[in-house]
């Protein structure tokens, strides 16, 4: 586990690098106004969400077949050239080329997941996968924070920085991260199982496995509110400028971490991974119910502490649906998962900030909290969902 955290924090630093000075940069290249600029960073992206989403379960299938390690050090490989593309970049196609790649690429969370499904007794999956998560928000506060200093000498200079990293990963990696998965319990690579859609099939061997799924994709889908509309809603109701924005977003990376690193250790040792599940969606529905009716900087940025309590949900699906398939289709069953994740990646943003721009200009009652109170509905649509996936799974399922 000290192995894995460190590699996918490596990761997220690098990709955290790019987060303040693409938009800067999708604008230097696109030109325009600034709809236009705002469209093209709109695809980028969906762009990156879709690529993902169609790679996730090949890089699963493909770490089941041939290990874990060397998924993961070419995923790494390719992402450190993907940012000199970008850093690069004299037009507009190649900055889609380098987001394209990096879609790709990015989906090597499939296999680290799955590749701590194989060190994870079943008592401490969700704890491990938290720690996941706790990567990725310590990494979300370094990165950006980073990427803003160095994005003072240049839009480009935190691309450049951001390959090093990756490159340097590789490095580790190769000297450092052992295999996980032995040559016994590989299994043969089929096409089939490289079709993203067909793969997903995983999921729905048994009907309340494929409704804890879908509870997961809505929960997920409502969680993609944040990522797509937190900015648009926070300048057009509190007048906050970007250096307010990025500090708010280091906070919730600093929740993530706090979370998903300590609590999520405490609340599954006494409640499970049923219980972690009610607890994330939960918090889930109040915590965006309350962020879109926050009048006031300092309540938004209160409830959005009290929404980070829902990152614990994530981390119980994966470890319910982990527990259902044994170590040579993990790499399958969590390439499936994080497919859904990515889909819900590249539809949730157009549905949110179109519900914003609806609510806050065309609307004859002004809403500008409407996406909130949407995800609020999406969260409670996958309770039911959940509920009803639990109360139906066998007593031998038991993880």
């Amino acid at each position: 586990m000290a192995f894995i955290f460190i590699t996918l924090l490596i990761d997220v630093i690098g990709f955290g690098l790019i987060i303040p000075v693409l938009p800067d940069l999708v604008g230097k290249l696109a030109g325009g106004a600034i709809d236009h600029q705002a469209h093209i960073y709109g695809v980028l992206l969906s762009i990156y969400g879709l690529m993902q989403f169609i790679s996730a379960p090949v890089l699963g299938n493909l770490s089941d077949r041939f290990g874990r390690r060397p998924i993961l050090l070419l995923s790494l490989l390719f992402t450190g050239f993907d940012y000199v593309i970008q850093a690069a970049a004299p037009t507009v196609i190649w900055l889609f080329i380098g987001r394209a790649i990096s879609g790709i690429t990015g989906a090597s969370f499939t296999t680290a997941t799955a590749y701590i499904a194989d060190v994870s007794p079943p008592e401490k999956r969700a704890q491990n996968f938290g720690m996941m998560g706790a990567a990725f928000g310590l990494g979300f506060i370094i990165g950006p924070a980073l990427g803003g200093i160095l994005g003072q000498y240049g839009a480009r200079v935190p691309f450049w920085a951001a390959a090093i990293a990756s490159l340097l990963n590789v490095l580790y990696g190769y000297f450092v991260l052992p295999e996980s998965l032995p040559i016994e319990s590989r299994r043969v690579l089929t096409k089939k199982n490289l079709n993203p859609f067909k793969t997903l099939g995983i999921l729905g061997r048994e009907t309340w496995i494929l409704l804890l799924a879908g509870a997961a994709a809505l929960n997920w889908l409502a969680q993609q509110v944040p990522p797509s509309s937190w900015v648009l809603y926070t300048e057009y109701r509190f007048g906050w400028d970007k250096r307010s924005n990025g500090l708010s977003f280091a906070l919730l990376g600093l929740c993530s971490m706090f979370v998903q690193a300590w609590l999520i250790r405490v609340l599954s040792r006494k409640y499970g991974d049923k219980g972690l599940l009610a607890i994330g969606l939960g918090f889930n529905i109040v915590g965006f119910v309350l962020l879109g009716s926050s009048s006031f900087g300092a309540m938004m940025l209160a409830s959005m502490i009290l929404w980070s309590v829902s990152f614990v949900g994530g981390p119980a699906i994966q470890s319910l649906v982990s527990g259902q398939f044994d170590e040579t289709e993990q790499g399958a069953a969590q390439g499936a998962l994080t497919s859904i994740q990515s889909l819900t990646g590249v539809v949730g943003p157009p549905i949110f900030t179109f519900v914003f721009g609806y609510f806050t200009v065309q609307a004859a009652v002004k809403i500008p909290g409407a996406p909130f109170y949407l995800g609020a509905i999406c969260t409670v649509l996958a309770a039911f969902m959940a509920r009803w996936a639990l109360s139906h799974k066998p007593a031998k399922s038991e993880a």
